[in-house]
């Protein structure tokens, strides 16, 4: 049976990555691409015409089974069906991602289904390890003496750990998943703040702590105080919310009792006021039956009475505290004193109903205590003015303590759920502990490779941390590299008698450690991750607190690092392309659109230039497929070496990548990124045995001349990249076809240059200077000339700085210099009159350390008189610059003359000409030009002659054309001209009959009449 003309096989499973089949409607195979014939191991013989059921293993019961089956048949009613199936492939199952199309002949009938699966085998493998970290987190709530529930986002429940479960007395907890929470047997007083709040947290995504009762499920009533947290994924978008809840009954109770008491108090002293004004008696029936520290406050006197019990609470005996306000205000905490204060004038003030603050205040032995204290008015009759204010002192230490640590706790929790950086919360769980255990310091290693790498440890010396960060792990490398090395508990109680710790004790003990405790870290799965250390600045092992903390401190990091593990390996796989470890596309256009927001921001330009092989089809069809992936992973090594530092690289799948060219100044910064491809790529290279030479096109496209958001850039570059291929292939194009040509051309005069400099192709040409007031030809200026028969004439002013960039100028320069004083000691042989030659030097010449030693060869090589060869340099070298300033001592030194060239044009510097021995200015063209129209040219001229007088330097003006030009400048006293007037720049030749045709006294004068 032949499929319909409208069906291209080729064109629908172009992706050799997939597996791809068509099948009749009968379920016969009709086609099948050859990437699935070599997923499945099979050849086409094997299956073509057979029933797909019989030609692979589909892993499924029978239920399974029939959903493909009427996944199929919907096809064959026209619907496109997805489905994920377990398919045997060669000697392993493998996970497809079935997508099925309906195939229609030209008549529209429906003849065939195509089948297209793609392998996300490492997404379930990804998936299976996340739902173990799942397991892991669940693990951890499980044992946790918190209750904490999961609800979703419809304020069902999903999960209720088994602390709450015991604590509500709840036979069966799958009755009540996925019913409305609060739960039924829950009273109003509960459910209408909890729904009021959830509703509250799910706009605004902030965390709501509640007080509240609650009835169990068999009548009894406990009080809680819950925290709803809700839980955010990487979009900052809540998946459902976390209610970690804490029995308070006890407290309850005892605040009850407590207030029972006071109100008994309250009544017992407002019946018998006048009597308890009199005696100390009125504090014995008070204190009958109560273990709280009393107090009694004079507002009338200022003094104050403290119980024995509220002395003894803070560390006193009875008689080591005097009765004033003085001995409170010295010690409560300085923050808390102010409010407190401000708390008690408020209720004095009537402006509160009762007077009830928590604040901190200082033990004997130095730490914090907490203190509740209520307390209540006695008013005088019958006014009712306030005359005392008495009340307890309740020591809440460890109740806030554990409030502490468990919203610290629930806080960490927070903090893994919604992806803080993994640093961060190895600090957040070091610093919950140490403020646990006073004294106590903590720190987590990771190990990677067998070496322990510092995760976290913010109160250990960077010193230490740095010391142990890339130990190799080991039995004898304390106790953290012991528990790695074993995945067992070591507890040391003596750093310095421990022989675990005789190779690095040397590092811990100059810091006071004394002790170390250490439980290894490890994931759900029990592979050693790293491990967590308790330190001590005393000899000590942990008592059955600190133990616990040990074992939960390293589970609440394991969940940490187990985390990060999976999202790291996610990351790779999401951003690093698996055949050539280049970025993929992903991380590609991520990048790209973050580079075009900074670069709109800070109005920079880059490049993007877009890479195709050209003809790669060809290796696949001829060679096969693991010759491709050769060939990619080679072409991937290349394009990394010929780019710069700063660009990006990326493959963007099959044969195409692009390059990312950062800081362009022009749009040649680009190019020379794609002629280093197309060079580097042509190189052959041997596929599987035989000779592959790969070739490639390139598109060129840069932000923001051809677009200015990611999807324009990109199509711009692919469309320069179809204009390479479609001119030929093996070549680059801009987006801009005028930019291809120009670079093309620059690329040529590039090529030639260096040719005809090798091979020393250049010629010289040489223009007399001349007295203005004897027409003396007193030297010559020795000027480069290079007429290539393809290009033809190309200027000095085009060529010089192409020369610098390619570095070519310091061959040029050497042959200048050679050529010149060649020609100049031939004159003299010849028995011309003396001649000074000037030779331009390149500004790049004076960073050169060998400069200075290039000269002196030349001279000696030549056999030219130092004295007679003058060095033109522009102003941008004069400055006071300690490198050039020495340039130009060594070149004096060897007798060499030194001239300003294009004087007054560049950064003039006073200072420059104040160090630097120069023994000639020369004035450019820009100010002779205007000499006779400009009255500041002149002035400026005359500026310029006087300085050069002034400083005994001589004096050449350059570009002189006219005689009325001449005349002006010999007002000005300007000694030596250069200019057309005289001569253009003429071959070595012609300037010997100049020389030749008019000596006077040993002297060449200028053979033409002036008239200035």
């Amino acid at each position: 049976m032949t499929l319909p003309s409208k069906f291209n096989f080729q064109k629908t499973f172009n992706d050799a990555d997939t597996f791809s089949v068509v099948i009749d409607t009968s379920g016969s195979l009709v086609a099948i691409h050859n990437s699935s014939l070599f997923m499945a191991g099979l050849k086409e013989e094997d299956v073509l015409g057979r029933y797909i059921w019989d030609c692979f293993w589909f892993n499924h019961d029978e239920e399974v089974q029939i959903s493909i089956q009427k996944a199929c048949e919907n096809t064959l009613l026209g619907q496109i069906i997805s489905s994920e199936v377990l398919v045997q492939m060669r000697d392993k199952l493998v996970w497809l991602d079935v997508r099925m199309h309906p195939i229609f002949d030209d008549q529209g009938n429906l003849t065939h289904l195509a089948a297209k699966g793609r392998n996300i085998d490492e997404r379930k493998k990804a998936a299976e390890k996340l739902r173990d970290s799942e397991r892991q987190s669940r693990a951890w709530l499980e044992n946790s003496p918190v209750c904490t529930k999961i609800v979703d986002l419809d304020f069902r429940l999903q999960y209720m750990s088994s602390a709450g479960i015991r604590e509500l007395q709840i036979d069966d907890i799958t009755e009540y998943y996925g019913k409305t929470y609060p739960l039924s047997f829950y009273p109003d007083s509960f459910k209408i703040p909890m729904t009021n709040n959830l509703v509250k947290v799910k706009e605004t995504g902030k965390i709501i702590i509640q007080e509240a009762f609650v009835k169990d499920t068999k009548g009894n009533k406990l009080w809680y105080q819950s925290t709803i947290v809700p839980v955010k994924n990487e979009k900052d978008q809540i998946d459902y919310f976390m209610v970690v809840s804490m029995n308070i009954t006890e407290k309850k109770q005892a605040e009850k009792s407590l207030k029972h008491t006071i109100d008994t108090m309250e009544a017992q002293i407002k019946k018998r006021t006048s009597e308890l004004a009199k005696s100390e008696e009125r504090f014995s029936f008070a204190m009958q039956g109560a273990n709280d520290g009393l107090w009694d406050w004079n507002l009338e006197t200022n003094e104050v009475y403290f119980s024995p019990r509220w002395k003894s609470m803070l560390g006193y005996k009875e008689n080591e505290l005097d009765d004033a306000l003085e001995t409170w205000a010295s010690l409560v905490h300085p923050d808390d004193k102010n409010w407190v204060l401000e708390k008690v004038h408020d209720f004095l003030k009537g402006q509160a109903d009762l007077f009830e603050v928590e604040m901190r205040m200082q033990h004997k032995d130095g730490h914090v205590v907490f203190v509740l204290s209520r307390g209540f008015c006695v008013n005088q009759e019958p006014d009712e003015k306030p005359i005392r204010l008495v009340g307890t002192h309740v020591d809440i230490t460890e109740r806030k303590i554990a409030e502490k640590f468990n919203s610290k706790n629930a806080e960490i929790l927070e903090m893994i759920a919604t992806g803080i950086p993994v640093a961060k919360v190895y600090d957040e769980i070091a610093l919950m502990y140490e403020e646990r255990h006073p004294g106590l310091r903590c720190s987590m290693l990771e190990l990677h490779d067998g070496k322990l790498m510092h995760g976290g440890a913010p109160s250990l010396p960077k010193e230490y941390c740095d010391a142990i960060h890339g130990l190799k792990n080991g039995p004898g490398v304390g106790s953290c590299g012991t528990s790695t090395y074993t995945g067992k508990r070591v507890l040391v109680e003596n750093i310095e008698t421990d022989p675990k710790w005789d190779k690095i004790k040397q590092v811990a003990l100059p810091h006071g450690m004394r002790c170390c405790w250490s439980e290894p870290i490890k994931n759900s799965s029990g592979k050693v991750l790293g491990a967590f250390g308790m330190y001590y600045n005393h000899p000590a092992l942990p008592d059955e607190e600190e133990s616990f903390d040990l074992k939960s401190a390293a589970r609440l990091a394991g969940i940490v690092m187990e985390r990060e593990q999976n999202l790291k390996r996610i990351r790779e796989l999401a951003f690093n392309d698996e055949l050539t470890g280049l970025s993929s596309r992903a991380h590609f256009y991520q990048n790209l659109e973050e580079l075009i927001k900074v670069s709109n921001r800070h109005h920079r330009r880059f490049g993007l230039l877009y890479i195709d092989l050209d003809n790669f089809k060809d290796v696949n069809d001829s060679l096969g497929h693991d010759a491709g992936d050769l060939l990619l992973r080679e072409i991937a090594k290349r394009l990394e070496f010929v780019c710069r530092e700063n660009d990006f690289v990326a493959r963007l799948g099959g044969d195409e990548f692009c390059i990312i060219t950062k800081d362009v100044d022009d749009d040649y910064s680009a190019v020379h990124v794609a002629q280093r491809c197309l060079d580097s790529i042509a190189k052959p290279i041997e596929l599987l045995g035989r000779k592959f030479k790969p070739a490639c096109s390139v598109g060129i496209a840069h932000y923001p001349d051809d677009g200015k958001d990611l999807s324009t850039l990109l199509k711009a570059a692919d469309t320069s990249l179809y204009a390479a291929k479609e001119h030929g292939k093996n070549q680059y194009a801009f987006y801009n076809q005028e930019l291809t040509q120009k670079a093309e051309y620059r690329f040529q005069v590039e090529q030639y240059l260096r040719e005809a400099i090798e091979k020393n192709q250049l010629s010289l040409v040489y223009q007399p200077q001349v007295k203005i007031n004897t027409g003396e030809i007193i030297g010559v200026e020795a000027l480069s000339r290079w007429h290539d028969s393809r290009l033809g004439h190309i200027t000095p002013t085009e060529f010089i700085p192409i020369a610098e960039r390619i570095g070519m100028i310091k061959p040029l320069t050497e042959w200048v210099l050679r050529t010149a004083c060649n020609q100049a000691v031939t004159w003299k042989n010849a028995g011309f009159p003396v001649l000074r030659m000037a030779v331009n030097i390149s500004p790049k010449h004076f960073l050169d350390i060998d400069f200075v030693s290039l000269i002196k060869r030349i001279i000696d090589e030549t056999g030219m008189d130092p004295t007679q060869l003058e060095l033109e340099v522009t102003e941008s070298v004069v400055q006071t610059d300690e490198q050039n300033l020495m340039v130009f001592r060594d070149l004096k030194a060897l007798g060499v003359l030194l001239a300003i060239d294009d004087f007054g044009t560049g950064y003039s510097s006073f200072a420059s000409l104040k160090h630097l021995t120069a023994d000639c200015l020369k004035i450019d063209k820009y100010f002779i030009n205007d000499i006779l129209t400009d009255k500041d040219a002149q002035l400026l001229i005359r500026s310029m002659i006087e300085i050069g007088h002034n400083l005994e330097q001589g004096i050449i003006a350059e570009g002189i054309e006219s005689t009325k030009q001449l005349n002006a400048l010999q007002k000005l006293e300007c000694e030596t001209a250069q200019g057309f007037l005289f001569s253009k720049p003429v071959s070595a030749d012609e300037v010997s009959m100049f020389l030749n045709s008019n000596i006077e006294n040993g002297r060449s004068i200028w053979p033409y009449p002036i008239t200035p």
